[in-house]
């Protein structure tokens, strides 16, 4: 048996304990009748070193590792001893309360493993030779709570499993003073005992002669996710191939049929029906592909000549210049975040830093939308199984900061939302964009190409990944899907990342590239190598042998080393006789690389353990066997119904509650400053951001998009925004889309973008598509997406969905949709970033124009919403004068006469006012009556200028001397002087009918908007 030695890091100085956040401490103090005295976490460090190591050897070694691996010379210490031994001290001298938490055996520990590859090169060095081999580390967390009055051991239990872990991936043991010391020994053992020798055990499933049920019950099982008339397909093709499969075919066609890799919806053959307001059918229309017609066929059409890739690679890629490409992918990670938000958001990020190497480029800059239940949902609201808000909000930004900073990778630009509707299923969007040199990215494997994967090891994480996120979440799925509750097989479908090993993995990457070693590369995400390979080899057929797949650890069986989605892997076809060079590299930087089998020719994928087949499957089958689904959506026109406005507002005393309601509305977590998350992202890393998130003189106002210089010594800039705003969908999701679109492009436009060298992506999330009024809404967006693609001249280079966005509670059998979600995501080239501008404004006495006509949509506004409404009219994109707006902001901000512009989206007029006013550190005075409107006489109220969220508009300063310059600039759209900027922090505005309506310091609307996210 292996020997097992723990190492506890303690505080250098007594004084200084590592006592735990305010929040948790927060949590304990608010949970316990008896606040603790003290709350401390220390961490532990289990190593497994070989068996024939002599215990004084072992001592060493770990004292060696703890010196000069796991502890801070100046501020920690350490102590320890074999496991046994130094948990039977600590069970008897110990006088608080002690918590161990720690990963569940079998989930990736990624310090743990840098930790082993920190000792295998420390042993490797000098006269550290003869250290014993260090086989495995295992982390876990030791916390010390002191309490005048102990709690019962059930109560610290619930404590633990409440806030200190995550029971999918982690569990803990709690025990009172002076007690237990047995227990924590074999707690800590059975970090280790998971595994076993491997089999190569290969299952046939009893499929040929399976009746309808049958094969229902297969799917469900097996969490396979296919409905009837794919697991009828798959029954006709081994009937026809005269025997059962083996349970790595089916997991095969599970994966690569799933919705997550193929589509299906998006691929659907569509009914849809539109009727109005009376029931009455308007429009009836038979839709050959939601993608291909609405999404892929517009960009085809528009034929930019700038794009070099679309919708074929793992990202878009479009043209820097001459000699460099840029690409661009948006990824969610939704159903893995619901359950372990920190494991679900950290590999989400990981997985589209994947996307972007896998078009052989360098990841510049990463971006993040995040949606999330509402803050101030009362806990007994909260369903079974489902997180509070809180903490997914603070896992799922842990997670992306954990990877993206470790990475060396910037988070430039995103968004935080919160809405009731996402308080079982959050929204993980992550964004990577990529820089490589124009052709050098390859698309040619061959006959005869080895297989060779890189990076991380397989384990169990991750498996099923792919047809989880195809289903809903809390209980079985509407009619032809299926589901599993959070537990069981669910545990295994969530991954833990280690960006320390794709950092390497990228490292060794770039250079592979540049010396073309390399045919062909794709990541290994949804489905694994099942998905991975099988792509790659749809053309020529492949020969695998499973058993040289690198593992975390043994007694995975053949059907789960193909599909485990463990992270940080990649795939490569690689030529013989460039193979050698290539494994040389790997070794030099430190990556594991493995050769697999070759690519064929014989189109089939044939696999292999210890030399006996274990499955083996047609591509033509695999790849174009799927039935295509027929699928009915159906769209009902919502009536408007009015808003209902508080008199007081309009005559009595109006500005001071216009001050109040303006207040509220900068406090919505929604519009309230993310700085708290923006900080804790490192922006600036690789040197290349020109427009930051945060602006103005304090580094503290909401910039509309980040601007990034990728190439060293040259102004040429890369633009990137976004625009996504559910609560629209909830009265049209055809102008939700709309706006999004027109969001993400004005933001844009606001620093200088250019609208003729722009592209864009879309990712939709939404519910069940089997629910024919769920399908109908998502028709809707997808409609808009084609029409203002082509309205605005603006390709799709990318694109992801993520459907079955549903909780159905498994106490009360209630079904919960996610509000339908589009994020469009702009990418733009900017030819000279030193013209570009940022929303504070920036001197007293400059002149405040408004561009664009106001008109009254307060529908799902923030004005509605703070009313406790909905209704009212949905804001609506005039496709002819966005585009007349949009072209004029950039011709004048791009002849140098505009100093600030800022875009009006939530909160409208108003609140783009007050953000440019604070973020510069100044005032102003705006007139309501120079508003440009546009409408029914009787709806133009001070309400409607002021918080109105009509898309297209923007706000620009402009120097007095540069007045005549700037409006000649911005001749043919409607623009209008409205007001002036002030040297002091006052913000007021003249009413219709009142000299003022609202008055108030700048900076007392600042402290609002800062008010805390959570």
């Amino acid at each position: 048996m292996n020997m097992l030695y723990c190492v506890e890091l303690l505080p250098r100085v007594a004084d200084l304990p590592p006592v735990v956040s305010e929040r948790l401490w927060a949590d304990a103090a608010a949970f316990f009748d008896t606040a603790p005295r003290n709350f401390e976490r220390h961490a532990l460090y289990l190593l497994e070193f070989e068996e024939s190591a002599e215990p004084e050897k072992v001592r060493q070694a770990a004292q060696r590792a703890a010196e000069s691996l796991l502890s801070d010379s100046v501020t920690q210490t350490y102590r320890g001893g074999p496991v046994e031994e130094y948990f039977s001290e600590l069970g008897r001298e110990n006088a608080a309360a002690l918590i161990v938490a720690a990963y569940r055996p079998g989930v990736t520990d990624a310090e743990g493993e840098s930790t082993r590859q920190g000792y295998a090169v420390l042993s490797e060095a000098g006269d550290e030779q003869n250290l014993p081999a260090l086989v495995r580390v295992r982390t876990a967390t030791l916390y010390r709570l002191d309490f005048e009055i102990l709690p019962p051991a059930p109560t610290l239990n619930r404590f633990a499993r409440r806030f200190l872990v995550n029971e999918l991936v982690q569990d803990c043991i709690t025990l009172l003073p002076k007690e237990g010391d047995e227990r924590l020994a074999a707690f800590a053992q059975a970090q280790f005992n998971f595994g076993s020798k491997a089999t190569g055990t290969v299952r046939t499933v009893a499929l040929r002669e399976a009746g309808n049920e049958e094969l229902a019950q297969i799917s469900k099982e097996g969490l396979l996710a296919l409905n009837p008339e794919e697991m009828a397909a798959i029954q006709t093709y081994y009937q026809n191939e005269d025997r059962d499969p083996t349970d790595i075919e089916l997991e095969t066609l599970a994966q690569t049929w799933s919705e997550h890799c193929v589509h299906k919806t998006f691929k659907a053959l569509i009914d849809y029906s539109e009727q109005n307001a009376e029931g009455e059918t308007t429009t009836r229309l038979e839709i050959d592909g939601l993608f291909k017609t609405y999404i892929a066929d517009p960009t085809y059409k528009l034929n930019k000549p700038w794009i070099v890739s679309a919708f074929v690679d793992n990202a878009g890629v479009i043209r820097l210049d001459p000699a460099w490409d840029v690409s661009f992918k948006v990824e969610t990670h939704n159903h893995p975040s619901a359950l372990e938000p920190f494991g679900g958001a950290n590999t989400g990020l990981g997985g589209v830093i994947r996307d972007v190497m896998a078009v052989s480029a360098k990841p510049i800059a990463a971006t993040d939308v995040f949606c999330f239940g509402d803050p101030a949902t009362l806990p007994e609201s909260i369903p079974a199984d489902v997180l509070p808000p809180a903490r997914v909000f603070q896992g799922v930004v842990d997670g992306v900061r954990d990877y993206g900073n470790k990475m060396g990778l910037p988070t430039v630009n995103g968004a935080i939302l919160f809405d009731r509707g996402f308080l079982a299923n959050p929204l993980v969007f992550c964004g990577t964009v990529g820089l490589a040199p124009h052709g050098s990215h390859p698309r040619n494997q061959a006959v005869g190409d080895r297989i060779v994967v890189i990076g991380g090891r397989t384990g169990r994480d991750g498996i099923h990944g792919a047809t989880f996120s195809s289903i809903e979440l809390g209980g079985d799925a509407l009619e032809t899907e299926t589901a599993e509750a959070t537990g069981g097989k669910a545990a295994s479908v969530v991954q833990i990342g280690n960006p320390i090993e794709e950092k390497k993995t990228l490292d060794l990457l770039l250079k592979a590239r540049d010396r073309r070693l390399y045919n062909a590369i794709t990541d290994c995400g949804a489905g694994g190598l099942s998905s991975a390979v099988g792509e790659m080899g749809a053309d020529l057929g492949v020969r695998m042998e499973l058993s040289r797949v690198p593992l975390k650890y043994a007694g995975l069986d053949p059907w789960e080393i193909w599909v485990s989605e463990a992270q940080e892997r990649m795939v490569l076809a690689i030529s013989p006789d460039k193979l050698p060079e290539f494994m040389e590299l790997c070794q030099v930087e430190g990556v594991e690389a493995t050769d697999l089998g070759e690519f064929t020719g014989d189109g089939l994928l044939s696999l292999f353990y210890n030399d006996q087949p274990v499955g083996q499957l047609k591509m033509q089958f695999l790849h174009n066997g799927l039935p295509r689904r027929h699928l009915t959506a159906t769209w009902q026109d919502r009536a408007p119904r009015p808003i209902k406005r508080r008199a007081h507002y309009e005559h009595h005393r109006p500005y001071q509650g216009y001050n109040v309601v303006l207040q509220r509305i900068l406090a919505d977590p929604n519009i309230a400053s993310k700085e708290a998350v923006i900080r804790v992202y490192d922006h600036e890393v690789q040197g290349g951001t020109v427009i930051k998130p945060l602006v103005g003189p304090g580094h503290d106002g909401p910039g509309d998009a980040a601007i990034i210089q990728p190439l060293p010594g040259s102004t040429k800039g890369l633009v990137i925004s976004n625009g996504i705003n559910p609560r629209y969908s909830l009265l049209d999701p055809y102008h939700m889309a709309a706006c999004a679109i027109d969001e993400a492009v004005r933001n844009a436009i606001a620093v200088g973008a250019n609208l003729d060298r722009m592209a864009l992506l879309d990712n939709f999330c939404w519910g069940n598509p089997n629910d024919p009024a769920r399908l109908g809404e998502l028709v809707r967006a997808a409609l808009a997406c084609r029409d203002f693609a082509l309205a605005f001249g603006l390709p799709y280079i990318s694109g992801k969905d993520s459907l079955n966005n549903e909780f159905r509670d498994p106490t009360t059998g209630e079904r919960t949709a996610i509000p339908g979600t589009l994020l469009i995501s702009a990418l733009g080239v900017i030819d000279d970033f030193t013209k570009a501008v940022t929303m504070d404004l920036k001197a007293e006495g400059n002149l405040l124009y408004i561009a664009g006509r106001t008109r009254p949509e307060l529908g799902a506004s923030y004005y509605a919403k703070y009313h406790g409404q909905v209704e009212g009219e949905v804001p609506k994109v005039e496709a002819g004068s966005a585009l007349r707006t949009f072209r004029a902001v950039t011709k004048a901000i791009r002849q140098g006469l505009v100093r600030s512009c800022h875009d009006l989206s939530e909160g409208g007029l108003a609140v783009a006012a007050a953000e440019m006013a604070f973020a510069g550190g100044l005032g102003l005075r705006y007139d309501l009556t120079r508003v440009p409107y546009i409408g029914p006489k009787s709806d133009r109220t001070n309400a409607t200028l002021l918080f109105s969220e009509t898309p297209s508009r923007f706000l620009l300063e402009v120097e007095p001397a540069r007045r005549a310059e700037f409006e000649a600039a911005m001749a043919g759209s409607v623009v209008a002087l409205v007001g002036t900027v002030l040297a002091d922090d006052e913000y007021t505005v003249r009413g219709l009918t009142t000299a003022t309506v609202l008055r108030v310091r700048s900076s007392e609307l600042k402290r609002a908007w800062q008010t805390p996210l959570i």
